[in-house]
């Protein structure tokens, strides 16, 4: 039985050009059909890009409270990356905009560069083309308007960074398997690394295999959990408030009979003192 009043977690391979938002509204508008009421509170624990797919966590009622705790657990990406070309978004978003040579770069000239600048803690500007806020608004919003965004370099931890597969010399493409803490755009990433390797390179795939403890193994598809809210049955509100209050009563008793004993403790040391 569901209860998204007291709150629920769950676990969705972001389908392909859908956002984020488009996921969670999905999930509110049957959780309020289900449950008969205006308003549930849903929220994602960590955007993915609309070009992304994987692992999003969604949460309802009061575990949207854990979102934070969520989104700092560490994130595990598999991205394909094209050297030798640039785009604005530094993805498919955009068209490219530059063009490089590549034919100089070796496969172990990528595993030595991604061992020495890319491991461990690192600096990286996040691209125009995101929601990091520029005098109070989302970056994305001046860089479609044509302004110029000047972003800070934030902070990163890159614990681990691997290549899937290499395409050199054949072909100018890359597999690369990121394990990040939050806040790391792997777009960005494939900015820095066509840069380190004396070229220009865009992303053109990427994938959320891991959230936390959560693998993308473990996820449903959107219309795999839609179908699910619409079998299950649910703690509908009156009664989830009911058992809120009733949790909150006994907690309260607990508190009350621990400090009763903490007093009592007290004043038997103090007895045996005097």
């Amino acid at each position: 039985m569901l209860n998204p009043i007291e709150g629920e977690i769950f676990s969705i391979d972001k389908p392909l050009r859908w956002t984020s938002f488009e996921v969670v509204k999905r999930v509110r508008a049957r959780l309020r059909k289900h449950l008969g009421i205006k308003s549930v509170r849903v929220g994602h624990a960590g955007t993915l890009d609309p070009l992304a797919t994987g692992v999003l966590l969604v949460c309802t009622g009061r575990m949207t409270k854990r979102i934070e705790q969520l989104q700092a657990g560490v994130k595990e990406y598999v991205a394909g990356i094209r050297l030798g070309a640039t785009t604005p978004s530094y993805d498919l978003e955009t068209e490219v905009d530059a063009i490089y040579p590549w034919q100089h770069i070796t496969p172990e000239q990528v595993q030595e560069v991604l061992q020495r600048q890319f491991t461990g803690t690192i600096e990286q500007v996040p691209p125009k083309f995101s929601a990091c806020k520029v005098d109070g608004k989302p970056a994305y919003k001046l860089a479609r308007k044509g302004k110029d965004v000047e972003i800070r370099p934030k902070t990163l931890v890159i614990d681990e960074i691997e290549v899937l597969a290499c395409g050199l010399p054949a072909e100018p493409t890359l597999t690369i398997r990121v394990v990040c803490s939050k806040g790391t755009y792997i777009r960005a990433l494939a900015r820095d690394i066509g840069e380190a390797l004396g070229s220009g390179a865009h992303l053109t795939s990427l994938r959320r295999t891991r959230v936390g403890d959560v693998r993308v193994e473990q996820c449903s598809s959107v219309d795999d959990l839609l179908a699910r809210l619409d079998e299950e049955q649910y703690v509908m509100p009156d009664m989830a408030e009911q058992q809120r209050i009733e949790a909150e009563r006994i907690a309260n008793r607990a508190r009350a009979k621990a400090m009763k004993a903490k007093r009592q403790e007290k004043a038997a040391r103090s007895s045996q003192i005097d």
